[in-house]
């Protein structure tokens, strides 16, 4: 992993089971640190009010932050294994 390319690792939970995802911010160096904290928790679903509480800013704040964030042109990039996808592993074949 690259200094300018950070990844997140949390959990997801798909169908009642947790699966080890992975988010990764592209351009994360264009971020400041809050701006940073605020995308992830935004990524994952939070309402302003939530990612507020979390980090104790206001939900204007936490607002602006994104906004901000949004216009220095980060992309997020979701790794799930296939699994929580259910898609089951890849069978050997027999004999091997």
């Amino acid at each position: 992993m690259s200094p300018d390319c950070p990844q997140i690792v949390h959990s997801l939970c798909i169908s009642g089971r947790a699966a080890a995802t992975q988010l990764e911010i592209r351009k994360a160096e264009r971020l400041s640190f809050r701006e940073r904290q605020v995308v992830v928790l935004k990524e994952m679903g939070l309402s302003n009010e939530a990612v507020a509480r979390r980090l104790g800013v206001s939900a204007a704040t936490v607002a602006t932050l994104y906004s901000r964030a949004r216009g220095k042109g980060y992309e997020v990039v979701i790794v799930l294994p296939g699994e929580a996808l259910g898609i089951p592993p890849e069978e050997e074949p027999a004999g091997e």
